[in-house]
């Protein structure tokens, strides 16, 4: 049987592996940044319902544009942040890895660069390398933090045309200051993208940079339903940015790439924002206290402003996390070389995790 080798792929596609994590049935899955609690009865049906009503109309191709979903992410944004946003400053696609891809056809491409700060998302270089996007990067100081300086300097050295900025930052979940955006605004020749998948977990105080996103028209903010509405399956990532960015997202996005059926979920958890926000809440407070408790027992732990917590340092991490998944839990093996990354999950899961992880390192 011919293989992949056999096939006339494209060169620099050759050897690489697709993205994607262990999908393993053990008790505590802790391992990909996914919402822990199912949706609530009351949500289920109400999705239920409106996918009934959108199944009537599945013979007719979807809102091309998907008007009324972007006006309702545009008030949920609005209530969060206090941003004045319209409709016309909204974009919506599947998941906020769509999203960037979709910006990165718009802005990037053959001879233009893309610029990010590691240790960060490990897809950021998958969106260049399928756009022929040169990729480079500029490092993070010891606490995994972008400095004002490292960026301008690292701006006015590449001139890109794409600066990729996360908040928090995945895998670290570091916030980045707005200081530090600001300055990268004033220097950045092209496009500034905040990919702020996990704002809705950050600390009190920890900035949005939908706050500075009016007089910035380069200025573009990405987010997720994936995390705090707990909708990773329903596949909803969107942006916020100046209209004439959403007409330049528009020029590349394929005809009909969002389904009635998934603009029928995504407004309907909209609809129950405050009830999922309860979760956000327990969420965060069991991030914190599993900050506190790492610490407690010598381990390095990375500030977090997301639903997972960067930890280490060990020799050998894979022995750790190999130790932990005998035991039933499965974590994330990225980051920095000893470093391993946790989700945070329901009190259940995180008592797992802590039990294993104390038999492991003992």
């Amino acid at each position: 049987m011919p293989g992949l080798d056999d096939l006339p792929l494209r060169d620099d596609l050759r050897g690489q592996t697709p993205y994607g994590a262990p999908q393993l049935d053990v008790r505590a899955r802790l391992n990909v940044n996914e919402n822990p609690y199912a949706p609530s009865e009351a949500l289920v049906a109400d999705i239920a319902a409106a996918v009934a009503e959108a199944s009537r109309g599945l013979n007719r191709y979807p809102d091309r544009e998907a008007v009324a979903l972007r006006a309702d992410l545009a008030a949920y944004l609005g209530r969060e942040s206090g941003a004045a946003l319209t409709g016309d400053q909204l974009w919506a696609a599947n998941g906020s890895n769509e999203i960037m891809h979709q910006l990165m056809l718009a802005f990037g491409g053959p001879g233009r660069t893309a610029l990010g700060f590691t240790p960060t998302y490990s897809m950021y270089p998958e969106y260049c390398r399928d756009t022929f996007t040169r990729y480079v990067t500029a490092p993070r100081d010891e606490h995994f933090r972008v400095d004002a300086q490292t960026a301008v300097e690292a701006i006015e050295l590449h001139l890109p045309d794409i600066v990729l900025l996360a908040s928090p930052n995945n895998p670290t979940g570091t916030p980045l200051d707005l200081d530090v955006v600001r300055a990268v605004l004033d220097t950045a020749p092209g496009m500034v993208v905040i990919d702020e998948a996990y704002a809705e977990f950050r600390r009190s105080g920890t900035p949005s940079a939908l706050e500075i996103l009016d007089g910035h028209p380069r200025l573009v903010v990405s987010r997720t339903m994936s995390k705090a509405f707990g909708m990773a399956g329903a596949r909803l990532g969107y942006l916020a940015a100046d209209p004439a960015v959403v007409q330049a997202v528009q020029l590349v996005r394929l005809p009909y790439h969002l389904s009635a059926v998934t603009q029928a979920v995504a407004r309907t958890a909209l609809a129950h924002a405050d009830e999922l926000q309860a979760q956000v809440a327990l969420l965060r407070s069991e991030r914190d206290a599993l900050v506190v408790w790492l610490r407690a027992r010598g381990h390095d732990v990375a500030d977090s402003d997301a639903n997972f917590v960067l930890f280490g340092r060990f020799p050998d991490r894979h022995a750790v996390w190999r130790g932990l998944l005998d035991r039933g839990v499965l974590i994330r093996e990225t980051g920095p070389d000893g470093w391993l990354r946790v989700s945070v999950g329901t009190p259940e899961e995180n008592a797992a995790f802590r039990a294993a992880l104390e038999e492991v390192t003992a």
